[in-house]
């Protein structure tokens, strides 16, 4: 084939050389707009995994670029007038220039010519002379911007303002430096990848980027004023910038996170950052232009394969592999967007904070990397827990947690769960089968599912209820047994229905109307769940008492039953949940309207329940966090101040969920989901969390807890087939210290042995 590759960058440049190693007879050439020598960065990180790609691919560049590594293991974390070290992290860097210099001298020793100075116009008519032409001109593309519709670009401009400068001094740590200053806080991200240099890149908010004067100072100005602010990092060592060409603000940049629907249009094909970036924080851009490179080349070359069945492959396999460090890389632009939420940390959690912020190191892969450092964050954990009177070396997820007067054994919960096997409100030998057999499983909290509290305020005709004294003789039969049994707390959550009422059982149909019996169903307005379910009645200043005193009784129903703890459920586009969202609250009056309207309600039912419940135990609300609608429904910003709301009437934990409060929501799924929110209202509105949403691993618990994201999670559906979940953790994690039903203590001697020998073999099959 004939083939143009624009961008002579290590995508272009290894693209040439991978064809070429395939099949000697490719005419290629290389046009690069820049002159020889010129580059824009400085050091290029790799993982091992890259390395072993490259060798396998060339072991004549990967040998001669390998020789010339940057070895570093540690990470330091400069915060709070502390160091912290984490060590264990094996990086590799080389110089960009350098890494072209090795890749350009391989083109052309297989027979590749590369242009430089060549300006190259999308437009030009030569490019239809090519069988291809390969964009591999870098994250300004010009060939993707020319076809931007064909290829379905998607360009995400993030809020941070940060520069890319390099300096003479070696790190021998890859080193974060966090600033706070009159202006803001800022901070760098410094690593050797030379010798004799390091890269350094300051990023900052644009906020504290306008307050510093960055926009209105020429390049030598900023990079002046840089060196002072991190000069004790320095060591009297300078700033430097390869991008003399740009004048005042424009050295400094906005990262731009792309994707692209489609690769490819025509006879061009997209390569590496014109196709999809990383933000630098993950370290990877260069690494995905690689092996894009390979993977282009694989399939190009394969006998009998088609171009289009080539193209299909390529960007089948490569897409994913963007797609999943695209979301570590969105995870961690996010959480230096949102430092301020973190710096009241202290800075070994800020520490830890820091290192698993993209979820792609957890806590047990920090236990292998450092694990004595690892064990002090742990030690921490535990005397913070525990106000000092502790200094246990432990996982996170088995500390205790303190509400009002009521201490959880574990962090662990049993989330609430819909079992709809109730007859007439009534939980039955099920419930009490149910709820006992996940208390003695080791959870330190378990919710009952949402109880609601009169019959038109059920969703199913197989809801539990808490209306009548049928019902708190047969709860309380079950609190018994929970107390009785285990060290478990046990929490009553309470519920109306509202629009999503007078519907069949979860496993019939979901949120679908009875076929017949159907019961009038109100809402905050006349706002029907979905075309299928009948449209609600809105609420009279009559209802609105009523099913408020419903409520109050349901609490005192709850004291006489034993309860621990009281919920509130104002989530998933029940009653309150309908007040609260724009989608579903279409009122005029004082009810509706502005947030500081429809959370009035809620707010109301709130203050009376707590009035009721005794003031040494605590309650707690769930919300959704986003109704999953952008501006036009609930956002997280919204959810801060509805938190904040509750907190400040008496809720000692929010429960933060999300969506299910309108037909049209579309989430963003994946493990840990809905964490995120979890970790914005801990951290912003600063108060008491419980994450819930896919979390279903101990490593997950412990990494949430760990970094403060959370100070309870909440597993669903692992619960549901295993309620055993905690001391199956318990075994796995040979953490002892916790209780086990003196029935069961052979088994869970069995199973501790039975998994240290199964994670035995594993590492042996390892090594």
């Amino acid at each position: 084939m004939k083939i143009a590759c624009v961008g002579a960058g290590p995508a272009g440049l290894y693209f040439a050389i991978s064809m070429k190693l395939r099949d000697p007879s490719h005419d290629i050439i290389v046009f690069e707009r820049n002159a020889p020598g010129v580059t824009f960065g400085w050091g290029v990180v790799f993982s091992d995994q890259t390395v072993e790609n490259l060798q396998a691919n060339d072991p004549k560049s990967a040998r001669i670029i390998a020789d010339e590594f940057a070895h570093w293991d540690d990470i330091d974390v400069h915060f709070g007038g502390e160091t912290i070290t984490s060590s264990g992290h094996g990086f590799i860097g080389i110089g960009r220039k350098r890494l072209l210099e090795i890749l350009q001298d391989r083109t052309r020793e297989l027979g590749v010519n590369i242009e430089f100075n060549a300006e190259c116009d999308p437009a030009d008519a030569k490019w239809r002379e090519y069988d291809l032409v390969i964009a591999s001109d870098g994250i300004n593309s010009r060939f993707r911007d020319a076809y931007a519709d064909a290829f379905g670009v998607d360009i995400d401009v993030r809020a941070n303002k940060f520069v890319w400068l390099g300096t003479s001094k070696v790190f021998d740590a890859f080193t974060f430096a966090f600033e706070k200053t009159e202006h803001g806080w800022i901070w760098a991200h410094a690593y050797r990848f030379a010798p004799d240099c390091s890269t350094f890149i300051v990023e900052c908010s644009e906020e504290t980027w306008r307050n510093f004067g960055f926009d209105r100072m020429e390049q030598a100005e900023a990079i002046a004023a840089c060196e002072k602010l991190f000069a004790k990092y320095l060591d009297g060592h300078s700033l430097m910038s390869n991008a003399a060409h740009l004048r005042g603000s424009a050295a400094w940049l906005n990262f731009r996170r792309i994707k692209c629907e489609r690769w490819s249009t025509g006879n061009v094909i997209l390569l590496g950052d014109a196709a999809h970036t990383a933000h630098f924080s993950v370290g990877s851009g260069t690494k995905l232009a690689l092996e894009d490179a390979i993977k282009l080349a694989d399939v190009l070359n394969r006998p009998g394969l088609s171009l289009e069945a080539a193209m299909d492959e390529y960007v089948a396999e490569r897409n994913l592999e963007v797609l999943k460090l695209q979301n570590s890389a969105r995870n961690s632009t996010e959480w230096f967007e949102t430092l301020e939420r973190y710096t009241h940390f202290e800075p070994l959690q800020f520490a830890y904070s820091l290192l698993t912020r993209s979820q792609r190191i957890s806590h047990e892969n920090l236990r292998l990397r450092d694990r004595e450092w690892l064990e002090g964050v742990e030690r921490w954990f535990w005397k913070r827990a525990t106000e000092g009177r502790s200094n246990k070396t432990a996982p996170p997820m088995f500390a205790p947690f303190k509400l009002r007067e009521m201490i959880v054994e574990n962090r662990v919960t049993v989330s609430p769960m819909a079992m709809y096997s109730a007859v007439d409100g009534t939980p039955n030998d099920f419930h009490f089968v149910h709820y006992g057999e996940r208390a003695i499983g080791g959870a330190g909290l378990v919710f009952t599912e949402m109880t609601c509290v009169s019959p038109e305020g059920r969703i199913s005709p197989g809801c539990t209820g808490m209306w009548n004294a049928d019902h708190v003789v047969a709860w309380k039969r079950i609190v018994d047994f929970v107390h009785a049994n285990s060290k478990a707390k046990i929490c009553l959550q309470l519920g109306h229905s509202g629009a999503k009422g007078s519907t069949r059982v979860g496993w019939e149909e979901d949120n679908a109307p009875l076929p017949d019996g159907n019961w009038p169903v109100m809402a905050a307005s006349d706002v029907a769940w979905s075309p299928v379910n009948q449209v609600p009645m809105p609420m009279t200043r009559t209802d609105m008492d009523a099913v408020r005193d419903r409520f109050v009784a349901a609490v005192r129903m709850g004291i006489e039953a034993g309860f621990d703890m009281v919920e509130l459920h104002a989530a998933h586009g029940y009653l309150l949940s309908g007040f609260l969202t724009p989608l579903q609250n279409k009122r005029t009056d004082e009810y509706g309207g502005s947030l500081e309207n429809r959370i009035r309600y809620p707010l109301e039912v709130f203050a009376a329940m707590r009035d009721a419940w005794p003031a040494d135990k605590p309650m707690s609300v769930r919300i959704s966090a986003t109704d999953w609608a952008g501006e036009q429904g609930i956002t997280p910003d919204d959810a801060v101040e509805i938190a904040e709301a509750f907190a400040h009437g008496g809720a000692d934990l929010i429960d933060v969920s999300a969506g299910q409060t309108w037909t049209g929501a579309q989430p963003v799924y994946g493990r840990m989901f809905q964490t995120p929110f979890s970790d914005k209202l801990r951290n912003e509105a600063r108060l008491a969390t419980m994450a819930v949403g896919n979390i279903y691993e101990p490593d997950h618990a412990n990494s949430i807890l760990a970094a403060g994201r959370a100070d309870l999670v909440a597993l669903a559906r692992p619960h549901l087939i295993d309620p055993f979940w905690t001391l199956r953790a318990a075994a796995q994690l040979d953490y002892r210290d916790v209780h086990v039903p003196p029935q069961y203590l052979n088994g869970m001697s069995q199973l501790a042995r039975n998994l240290k020998r199964e994670a035995e073999a594993a590492a042996a099959l390892r090594v």
